[in-house]
């Protein structure tokens, strides 16, 4: 059996935090509804035959990536390194959902020029650090670029983002080390999903969280509910300024729940029906929504509004690349050698 809501020690948000104003409060519902809607609109694609390779959904854990990286704050120059179901961080961050359509039907005019798939792609100036698929390597690569803010004393912060499977890892425990060592100003954001692909946490670890681990590392951790995003903001927020006034490494452990298999190709067989229904129970979108509405923080007709303009955009955005060409085969070299040999040109284009 996994983490079920009634055995997890959830810390949710009582009320508005500190900061943030009304306006914020609809931003934070944008971006989780643009998150939820564009993964819907990719499922049709991928149904369709129109996305390459798999499709890995967030569905219940939007307010995870959204939550922690509206704690940043782009014009300092902060950054942040997601996981492929942190699909939110990178929207809030700037990323477009012509992008990340582009990417995952891999388009000539995808920002990896075909390259690579689903939001595996880079944008510095913007604040996000794509990453690769070995797990926990990018809180390695997140620990240089924030070395590099302290080297420079630089008021910047960097922002990772682990799963419970992948704190299991070498990598993982090397890169947290140096990090805890360095007094990095890093933020590692861990999200306790109750699988790492179909094992559940129980068969991972021997502690009961993932909370429990940073204590051995000299590391501050925290924890709360995954699904309320006012919860995460608040945690986040008060790592990210941590990490900006010198004191450290803060893991967040953000307890949630993947109600979805790891890629669309996972039917989920290996979980109990009745903990799903518990945790659709807990979906931060709705769970949300009501909230606004019953606390007098948008009124329906400003939601409806909202759902309005997701929907357009990312129709918009569909219109725009759903017919556009795959790469030319004889481009794949670009950007991968410095300088392509005419000749393995040429075979490129043969093949």
């Amino acid at each position: 059996m996994t983490l079920s809501p009634s055995s997890a020690p959830l810390v949710s948000a009582a009320s508005i935090p500190a900061g943030l104003e009304r306006s914020d409060l609809h931003q934070l519902y944008y971006w989780m509804r643009l998150t939820r809607s564009l993964e819907e609109k990719l499922v049709h694609l991928y149904r369709q035959t129109k996305v390459i390779g798999g499709l890995f959904r967030s569905l219940g854990q939007e307010a995870d990536a959204v939550g922690s990286a509206y704690a940043l704050d782009r014009s300092k120059g902060d950054i942040l390194s997601p996981l492929t179901r942190n699909l939110g961080s990178v929207l809030v961050q700037g990323a477009t959902p012509l992008e990340v359509l582009r990417q995952y039907m891999a388009k000539a005019e995808s920002p990896t020029r075909g390259r690579e798939l689903n939001i595996h792609f880079n944008d510095l100036e913007r604040g996000f650090l794509g990453q690769i698929s070995h797990l926990g390597d990018m809180v390695a690569v997140m620990c240089g670029v924030t070395l590099s803010f302290k080297m420079r004393k630089e008021p910047r912060v960097g922002m990772v983002y682990i799963g419970d499977g992948a704190t299991s890892t070498g990598a993982f425990h090397e890169a947290f080390n140096f990090a805890a060592v360095q007094r990095l100003p890093l933020v590692v954001i861990a999200e306790n999903n109750g699988f790492a692909y179909s094992t559940p946490m129980s068969k991972q670890m021997a502690v009961p969280f993932l909370l429990d681990k940073a204590a051995g590392y000299g590391v501050l951790g925290v924890q709360a509910d995954g699904n309320d995003v006012l919860a995460v903001y608040d945690v986040a927020k008060q790592a990210v300024e941590r990490a900006r006034g010198g004191g450290g490494v803060t893991m967040i452990e953000l307890l949630t729940y993947r109600r979805r298999g790891h890629a669309e190709h996972d039917n989920q067989s290996y979980v109990d029906p009745d903990e799903l229904a518990v945790w659709e129970a807990r979906d931060p979108l709705d769970r949300y929504s009501r909230r606004l509405e019953e606390n007098g923080w948008a009124t329906q007709a400003e939601r409806e509004s909202i759902d309005e303009r997701v929907s357009s955009e990312i129709d918009a955005a569909v219109a725009r690349c759903e017919n556009e060409p795959l790469p030319d085969p004889g481009t794949a070299l670009g950007g991968v050698l410095a300088s392509p040999e005419a000749a393995e040109l040429e075979w490129y284009r043969r093949l």
